[in-house]
């Protein structure tokens, strides 16, 4: 408490406050995750440990609703715990199905058994072999088909919920629908409870987005923010990701003794919150769940690095491997004086960080700042890097895209140098490159080269990300020999 501030705890207002934890552990045993709320105070029970919270007083103050994938397959039966069996609960509802389908399914005309011409003999057989062991005082047919066991357990096991997405369509149950309207039927289901115990909601959600369209994610987020208590969600979508502000975000790793840990974003620290918010979706949600990140002045560059990237890795995918497998992302800071700022948010987040960057004479306030927020500097010996393009491509190349613009209508009119004129198409390559900025038109030049003709600059910083993530390695064959050994020690061992 601050000072002064001793005399409101007295205040009438001021209720004593009960403190409660919950307790979650994975049992190896029976391989279950186990977990359970207690009193932090109080008697304690006579084995000495702590009282649980019971569920009634727990949904006084909030519940946990978790949709994982395997909720959709129960979701919308009548089964006792499911979503649609707690609605007819909360609500105090009686259906009074049961006893007229139990009583239309007994009394069918003509029996299901009738329709089978072929099943009726085996049937008396079975009668008839059952006499022998069993005596069997009924008149009659003393065996006899039935939808079901005509019992309101096993009905509720067997009535289904069915669902039509079109006026075309035949309805179908609503387990053979699509992933993503399960899951939309499932949290239809959970915002209906939600209603009911309207200001005590929790949500837990396990990655929301699956098999949804952006507005869908956006929508279920919305919902979630204005109509719950509290919200958990697990996720990977930059749609889910954008909508929460940065300090309710938390970016879950493990370390090399597979220990969960959780980093939070530092916006405010490292990255201003006006710059954050821009880049949400654009690449920040996909960056900062990776490993490792190339951080490129901007757009031209970002292109440069792509093209240059897949060229290599096309060429000798066993020294280069694929840097998106890697789980390294390319991101545009969108000019020089972001840079510093985007390599200390991503460290923070502890990943590696590497920046390509043009030539800028720098304070040594500067250069300090740059080099620690990056790992790797890979910065140019050019002022741009349409003059880095122009000086280390072949003049070929470079003329085999002004022809390449010319002849597509985007440079229509465009009088080209003969191949001899060597200066003049760097020239005019390197004018384009910079009026069109972000036209594409710089990773386009780099696809034109052939490996050997990549610009060394570009090729000698790509080395040095890439053989830090190595290609996994091959998984070894089954030795056959082996194998029929272990199987026959395992037979005289059993």
């Amino acid at each position: 408490m601050a000072e002064g501030e001793i005399d409101l705890a007295d205040s009438p207002d001021v209720c004593e406050c009960l403190r409660i934890k919950a307790l979650a552990s994975y049992n190896i045993e029976d391989d279950e995750f186990e977990a359970k709320v207690v009193f932090c105070s109080g008697a304690l029970k006579s084995n000495g440990e702590l009282s649980e919270v019971p569920r009634n007083i727990r949904q006084l103050f909030g519940f946990y609703y978790l949709r994982a994938l395997r909720t959709g397959s129960r979701a919308l039966s009548m089964e006792r715990g499911t979503l649609l069996d707690t609605i007819l609960e909360k609500q105090k509802i009686r259906t009074g199905i049961w006893e007229n389908a139990i009583e239309e399914l007994r009394g069918l005309q003509p029996p299901i058994d009738e329709g089978a011409a072929d099943l009726t003999p085996v049937l008396e057989s079975i009668e008839k072999r059952l006499e022998q062991y069993i005596p069997l005082s009924a008149n009659g047919k003393v065996t006899q088909l039935y939808v079901s066991q005509l019992t309101r357990e096993h009905l509720r096991k067997t009535i289904s919920f069915f669902l039509r997405t079109s006026e075309e369509q035949e309805p179908v149950p609503f387990q053979m629908v699509g992933t993503g309207t399960i899951n939309a039927l499932v949290l239809a289901l959970l915002s209906f409870i939600a209603d009911i115990r309207r200001g005590n909601v929790i949500f837990a959600m396990e990655e929301p987005e699956i098999a949804l369209p952006p507005h869908t994610q956006r929508r279920i987020v919305d919902y979630l923010l204005n109509n719950s208590t509290q919200c958990f969600l697990t996720t990977h979508s930059p749609y889910v990701i954008e909508s929460f502000p940065p300090e309710q975000i938390r970016i879950l790793k493990k370390d090399t003794n597979a220990s969960l840990f959780a980093t939070s974003l530092t916006v405010g620290k490292t990255l201003k919150g006006k710059t954050y918010r821009k880049h949400a979706r654009r690449g920040l949600a996909e960056a900062m769940l990776g490993r490792g990140v190339v951080v490129c002045e901007g757009i031209t560059e970002k292109d440069i690095i792509f093209a240059a990237a897949e060229k290599m890795e096309e060429t000798d995918s066993e020294s280069y491997y694929p840097l998106d497998l890697s789980g390294v992302s390319v991101f545009s800071a969108d000019g020089d004086g972001s840079l510093s700022e985007f390599g200390s948010f991503f460290k923070s987040l502890g990943m590696t960080t590497y920046a390509f960057f043009d030539y800028k004479e720098r304070t040594l306030e500067e250069q300090e700042k740059l080099a620690a927020s990056f790992d790797i500097l890979g910065g140019t010996e050019y002022t741009g890097s349409e003059k880095m393009l122009t000086e280390e491509t072949p003049p070929l190349r470079q003329l085999e895209l002004l022809i390449e613009l010319r002849d597509s209508g985007a440079k229509s009119g465009l009088a080209l140098p003969s191949s001899e004129s060597k200066e003049e198409i760097k020239t005019m390559t390197k004018n384009i490159l910079s009026n069109d900025k972000g036209s594409g038109y710089a990773g386009r030049l780099i696809e034109l080269c052939s490996f050997d003709e990549l610009p060394k600059t570009v090729f000698n910083f790509l080395t040095k990300v890439y053989e830090q993530y190595k290609k996994p390695g091959p998984i070894p064959p089954i030795d056959k020999q082996a194998a029929e050994r272990d199987a026959t020690q395992v037979e005289l061992n059993g």
